[in-house]
């Protein structure tokens, strides 16, 4: 008889960094239920590349869950507030950009939490990031630790001491280029992948915000070819 494989939840947005922590949750053997939120991003764009990427990697499912985080606001990506451009690295590390969705991570894990327990596992995978883009609060280790530690006194299965919630952070201390070559080791294909903040109507990255500098020079320094469509 074959085992059962052990169960993740994986949190996708479709994005290089999501996507690569999917493929490396798959390749240690888990069923990986990949679980996308549609907030109201002005780059919705990006849930069609979730479901992409959802399917090419195997994950055992994949949810989409509607949060109404466009009422709140306070987040470019969530209001009419101009996305910035064209910004050199030092002003992207000088602090908290106005692309931050107030409490996301949160809100987001919140929902992993929940629905891990559902699964009867404890493990959670987050592509989170603190070297490349460490502007958003909710992406440092500090938090992470917190989170899980939270989980733990939450949950039933914590409390009860049957099942232990783990936050597995695999690219947390990894560069934009090593998290490519990580990637593209185990076969992703980032041209299913979307990492655009503004995208164009036609659904073509802007090629000028935080997110594209960072993918362009991320695949520059790996030395290995952006397969993105740029309007500019």
């Amino acid at each position: 008889m074959t085992a059962s494989p052990k169960s993740c939840v994986c949190l996708l947005s479709g994005g290089v960094d999501s996507t690569t922590c999917l493929a490396m949750a798959v390749s240690q053997g888990y069923a990986a239920h990949a679980l996308s939120f549609d907030y109201r991003q002005r780059h919705k764009i990006e849930l069609e590349a979730a479901k992409t990427v959802a399917r090419t990697l195997g994950a055992a499912s994949h949810l989409i869950l509607p949060l109404p985080l466009g009422d709140i606001g306070g987040s470019a990506l969530t209001s009419a507030t101009p996305v910035p451009k064209d910004r050199d690295e030092a002003h992207m590390a000088s602090g908290i950009p106005v692309t931050y969705v107030p409490a996301r991570n949160t809100v987001f894990l919140a929902f992993a939490m929940a629905y891990a327990e559902t699964l009867a596992t404890g493990d959670i995978f987050i592509g989170v990031n603190a070297l490349d883009y460490s502007g958003y609060p909710d992406c440092r280790p500090q938090f992470i630790e917190a989170f899980e530690t939270m989980a733990n006194l939450a949950t039933k299965q914590g409390v009860e001491g049957v099942i232990r919630t783990t936050i597995h952070t695999p690219l947390i201390r990894l560069t934009k280029a090593q998290i490519i070559r990580a990637g593209t080791q185990l076969g992703v294909d980032y041209a299913m992948t979307f990492s655009c903040y503004d995208p164009s109507p036609d659904g073509s990255a802007c090629g000028h915000c935080d997110s594209c500098l960072l993918r362009k020079k991320g695949f520059a320094e790996a030395d290995l070819p952006d397969p993105t469509k740029y309007c500019g």
